[in-house]
């Protein structure tokens, strides 16, 4: 068990932290460039994208597609992932055990802070069974100004819950994301299951990292 600490928010990212989507949302992605062209594997796709929007990644895309990122396109992309998320989508194994036992300790105060849109994490969160632990307390990277790895959604949270961020626990899974965490001047944990790459979650600030959400409990 991690050792407890006395935050008095927690700040949850979505994708792969609450829920098992990267490998989803990228199939499709990777699916849709090698129909312009662009071929790559599941893996070298996640590696490229995992923890940024695609719009973020505007000129790489269109760097080797050789075709402009539409709005159109970008709708495509977004109906598809939706589908299929919508078929395939499953919560991390132990995160219903850890939400519940997080939001009885913070007294409530617990808030999703993702980079992806509100449709997505909504739909998401509704799908696993977990939109109640975070009803109205949902904000999403496009809202803001900018989207991680700047701070701006988990500033947000934050602000919402009016918490200082230096009193906030920050749950991520990606480079990115923990990034975005320490830059808003809060304290990140990193979830890595076996196979995550656990030296960059160090080095891009994490400071304890821990394999199953068993393992996130506060006492």
């Amino acid at each position: 068990m991690i050792q407890p600490m006395n935050f008095e928010a927690i700040l949850f990212d979505c994708d792969g932290v609450l829920v098992d989507s990267e490998a989803i949302t990228c199939g499709v992605l990777r699916d849709m460039f090698e129909e312009q062209g662009w071929r790559m594997t599941l893996a070298e796709c996640m590696q490229r994208f995992v923890g940024h929007t695609v719009k973020s990644q505007r000129d790489t895309i269109e760097a080797h597609t050789g075709q402009p990122l539409t709005d159109a396109w970008l709708e495509q992309f977004y109906a598809r992932r939706n589908e299929r998320l919508t078929q395939r989508i499953t919560a991390i194994d132990g995160v219903h055990e850890a939400v519940a036992h997080l939001h009885d300790h913070c007294q409530g105060r617990i808030a999703v802070a993702s980079g992806a849109d509100r449709f997505k994490i909504e739909m998401m969160l509704k799908q696993v069974g977990l939109i109640d632990f975070f009803a109205g307390r949902i904000f999403s990277g496009h809202e803001m100004p900018r989207s991680k790895p700047h701070p701006d959604v988990y500033l947000a949270a934050a602000a919402h819950l009016q918490i200082d961020p230096a009193r906030c626990l920050v749950i991520e899974d990606t480079t990115v994301g923990i990034t975005a965490g320490v830059a808003a001047g809060a304290t990140v944990w990193a979830y890595a299951p076996p196979g995550a790459k656990a030296q960059a979650l160090r080095q891009a600030g994490a400071a304890k990292l821990f394999e199953h959400m068993r393992d996130l409990r506060l006492a």
